[in-house]
Formats: structure tokens, sequence, C-alpha cells
């Protein structure tokens, strides 16, 4: 089994020096126009200094209609170079590999926080996301690859497309929420087209050893396992990214889908002929066993979310002691502000059920 310290080189020549990968974690402590704040940039140096392999930024929106949640990190516009290229400095500085997350919300963008309505590959009543024209979808693809050269020119050392969980590549990707007549609708080759065209632009315009990955998740959002297993497999086969990024929800789980049940959701991505193609998992990774369990059961390396919002230093951690388990919940708000979560991170995770401890109700005055 391969050892969560061992170091790990990507096909584009860039080295993780362990097996942690920071997961893109949401965290609205952005300026409204998508300028990196104070708190994000603490936030995600801390994890660099914490020992992670690489260090990823939160879904950063490639145009302003594609924000999906309050204070998001942006990567649309020229202002947002000078954080951007601070941020890629201070991450390389601590020997991490830092990225960014490329993402567009599209029917997920919250009509009230874009100003118009959402974008999606057609039209969603229960949203009220409109289609995309053609030369939207066009438009929409040379965005992600001007953000990628804007990553590029900041300093980072590669990009990460967030095809999974709904969002717009996602959108693209599901037959049910997909349902265009045009090159981009119909066959799974045709709806995976603008996630292929990005990754083939992205290869044209950034240098040769500019790390890419792609996130895809492989259930939910009417995505069905079979194509998604198909159109990871032939991406690793192609071998036109560096790393595929499984999140799985929960990594022990079995699939949604009868007839693929009896087995791990995990175990039909890692038995795929990956050539040169770096897979990562995750999912519920907690305890240092879980992530050692993955290598043992075929990923390269793990994709460590909420232990990472506990423990700044989790790779750390990890190396100190193979049993180590993360601190109990609910933890305060003062922990995770020791942590380095800012107050709008520490109150977004206080919509996550049982991970903030709410304080104690003040008694009022005696009469």
């Amino acid at each position: 089994m391969t050892d969560l310290f061992s170091p790990m080189t990507f096909a584009s020549g860039a080295a993780m020096k362990n097996r942690f990968m920071l997961a893109p974690l949401t965290n609205t402590q952005s300026y409204p126009d998508g300028v990196l704040s104070d708190d994000e940039f603490n936030w995600l140096t801390m994890r660099a200094k914490g020992g992670f392999g690489l260090t990823m930024s939160c879904a950063a929106h490639v145009q302003a209609a594609g924000q999906g949640f309050p204070g998001q990190l942006g990567v649309f516009g020229d202002r947002h170079l000078p954080g951007l290229t601070r941020l890629a400095a201070a991450i390389k500085a601590e020997g991490s590999l830092a990225m960014v997350q490329l993402h567009h919300a599209g029917m997920r963008s919250p009509k009230e926080l874009i100003g118009q309505a959402p974008l999606c590959p057609s039209d969603d009543a229960e949203t009220g996301a409109r289609a995309l024209t053609l030369t939207e979808v066009e438009q929409l693809r040379d965005d992600f690859v001007a953000a990628a050269v804007r990553a590029e020119k900041a300093g980072f050392d590669g990009v990460e497309l967030h095809g999974a969980h709904g969002y717009i590549l996602c959108q693209f990707l599901s037959p049910i929420i997909n349902r265009r007549q045009d090159r981009y609708g119909g066959s799974l080759e045709n709806r995976a087209r603008l996630t292929r065209e990005i990754i083939d632009a992205i290869r044209a315009a950034c240098r040769p050893g500019f790390t890419l990955g792609l996130r895809l998740s492989p259930e939910r959002f009417g995505l069905k396992l079979a194509e998604i297993r198909d159109f990871a497999q032939a991406l690793m086969r192609e071998g036109k990214i560096d790393y595929l990024d499984m999140s799985l929800w929960d990594v022990a789980k079995e699939p949604v889908e009868e007839e693929f049940q009896g087995r791990t959701l995990m175990s039909y991505f890692t038995e795929l002929d990956r050539g040169n193609v770096r897979l990562g998992v995750a999912g519920k990774i907690m305890a240092a066993e879980t992530a050692r369990w993955c290598l043992g059961e075929g990923a390269d390396y793990v994709i460590i979310g909420r232990a990472a919002i506990l423990h700044h230093d989790y790779p750390r951690k990890v190396q100190a002691n193979p049993q180590f388990l993360p601190i109990d919940l609910p933890v305060t708000r003062e922990y995770l502000h020791a942590e380095g979560l800012g107050p709008a991170f520490i109150q977004y995770m206080g919509n996550w059920k049982g991970f903030v401890a709410e304080p104690a109700p003040t008694q009022g005055a005696l009469t």
C-alpha cells in the first residue's frame, strides 16, 4: 500500500509532497466582487503551512453570472489578479501546490445574488433558470479557459474544473437536466463535449507544465453511474488531465443504483485503467485510518474537507499519530477562529447541523 506521506508526481511534472489534498471548500469569505479577502487568504495559507501537499481554493466563479454563494472568490476579471497572485505565492512558499477550482453554478446560482435568471443547459422551471444559447455556451467555454489563463498568470500551479455537485458542467453531463437538441445535448458524447472542449482549450492556452484536474460526482442530479464511469475511463485513457477528483459523498458507501450495489461506489473508479492520470477520492474522510484505507483500496491520494476545517494541520497530526481522530463535534466558534476561520466562514459552518456549538443562552436579570 502506498504511504500517505510518499511524494506523488503528476504527468505535468508538478509534485505533491504527500497524499493529502485540501478539498475546495465553500467559505463565503471573499468580497462581494470576488476579490480575495484577508480572511480567505489566512484560511488557505494556514492549510498550506499545516502540511497539505496541495492547497486548493474554494470554487471560484468564471463568470459573474455563475456565482453560487455570497462571498465567493472570483477568477473572472483582472481585478482578481492581485489577490490571486498574493495567494499563490504564499501557498507555494510553504511547499504546497497551489490550485484554483474553476466553477460556474449554472441553475444553482441564486437569482437574488446574480441579479438575473440563472443559466442552465436547458430551461428549468424549478429554479427559474433559462437555457443558454449556443453562443453563450461557447462564451462559457471561453470564460473557463480565460480563468485558467488568469490563474496561471497569478502563479498557480494549475486549476481544477468543477464538474460535480450539480453545477454547470455537471448539469451538461446530466441527461435529466440537459435536454438540448444541439451538439451539446443528447448522447453522452454531446453532453460531455463542453467539458472536453474546455480541457483541450486550457491545454492549448497554458504552459505544458500547468496541472489540470477535473472533479466529478457519479450520483444525484440525474447522473448515471455507468455514464460517469465511462466518461472517467475515456478521460484517463486520453491522458489530457493530470488528475481526476471523485467526490463520492462517502468513500465507503455503495452506489444508489441497485444493479451496481454489493461493492463500494469508489471501487468503480479505482478499477479503471488510469494510465498517467492520478485518482483521488473525497467523502467523509475523517480518521487517519480511513485515509490509509482509501489508498489501500486503490486511490492515489485523498481529498480532505471537514477534517481540514477542524485541523489546519491535519496531515501533520496524522503523521505524528497514525490513529489520529479529529476533535469531536460540535466545536465552539472560538475553536474554529483559532483554526483560521473568519467570522463569515464560522457563520456558514453554523448551517451544518451539529458542527458548531450554540452558545448557552444568557440568563435574564433577576427582578
